[in-house]
């Protein structure tokens, strides 16, 4: 058995306009100046503490930015305008993978287990995910908490794990968990982002990433370097 774990947003789904909606309404709500696009998609991936720390500074009303997002986001959540659509190709690939028997499949996500429930039951993934990981139940990327949990919890080692993501946060973290990182070009980073965080490949398409994964779990198991 193979473990194969995704980042959620900016990999399976695109939810780029409702985050940088709801990091506008907690900045304001403040009366402070909204970060730029590119920098609110730039901390995509950490938790919600660390990503307001990171755009605050470490003496901003974090506590209080993070309330007042939670607050927005749920409110977004219901505008069709914000609707977080997946990637294309996503759905199947993860039907393919759960229908073969030999891929246990896992989230590794900054989001909430609440925002992660509405995923689930949203596009019917019930049963789909063996392993959850999510920022209330581990330090924030890229640190190898969920990872290693994830592990852990399927009985699976680090040679036989992956890690897919679109974000400098989930390379480093599968380097430090000491599993394969396979980057996204399609998400919320640069790619050359990623690949200075230690991608071990970078795909551009969900039929590359299915390329790339049969790859993987047809190899023998090896320690990744």
């Amino acid at each position: 058995m193979k473990l194969v774990l995704f980042d959620v947003d900016g990999t399976l789904v695109d939810s780029q306009n409702i985050i940088v909606a709801g990091l506008r309404a907690a900045f304001e709500a403040h009366g402070l100046e909204a970060p730029s696009r590119e920098r609110s998609l730039s901390i995509v991936g950490l938790s919600l503490a660390e990503a307001f720390t990171v755009l605050a500074g470490p003496k901003g009303p974090i506590d209080s930015l993070v309330a007042a997002y939670k607050e927005s986001f749920v409110l977004l959540r219901q505008d069709p305008a914000f609707d977080s659509p997946l990637f294309p190709g996503a759905e199947a690939c993860l039907r393919w993978l759960h229908g073969r028997g030999d891929v246990v499949l896992g989230v590794a996500t900054g989001k909430s287990r609440r925002g992660v429930r509405h995923l689930l039951d949203q596009h019917g993934w019930h049963g789909i995910f063996s392993v959850i990981q999510t920022a209330e139940d581990a330090p924030s990327k890229p640190h190898p908490g969920m990872i290693l949990q994830a592990m852990d919890a399927a009985g699976i080692g680090a040679a036989d794990t992956v890690m897919v993501g679109d974000s400098s946060y989930d390379m480093a973290m599968a380097r430090a968990a000491g599993v394969l990182p396979v980057g996204v070009s399609w998400g919320f980073q640069p790619v050359a982002a990623l690949v200075e965080a230690g991608a071990g490949r970078i795909v551009n398409s969900y039929a590359e990433l299915e390329e790339s994964l049969q790859e993987f779990l047809e190899r023998p198991s090896q320690k990744i370097a």
